[in-house]
């Protein structure tokens, strides 16, 4: 059972766990800062639980990206990893 996502005060991210290819999860945190930047999402973390879960596909989807490149867990995801394609 995968474990649910959580906004962790301290470190400002919302913790999460993806299904990785072997059949595991992998933790994986996204700062409430990214979430501002790339989803904008409040600034100060507010809403920042709710925001993963809205763009929770495209999130985890580049937890996997960064795995298949040789990252391990936990993986902490950058504005990069989660930047717009043109368009969207």
């Amino acid at each position: 059972m995968q474990p649910s996502a959580f906004f962790h005060d301290a470190s400002g991210a919302v913790r999460f766990w993806v299904l990785a290819e072997g059949g595991g999860f992998v933790g994986a945190s996204i700062a409430k800062e990214v979430l501002h930047y790339r989803f904008r999402a409040d600034r100060g973390g507010s809403d920042a639980l709710p925001t993963y879960l809205a763009h929770r596909e495209e999130i985890d989807a580049a937890v996997l990206r960064r795995l298949a490149k040789g990252s391990l867990e936990p993986v902490m995801l950058r504005e990069i990893d989660v930047a717009a394609v043109p368009g969207q």
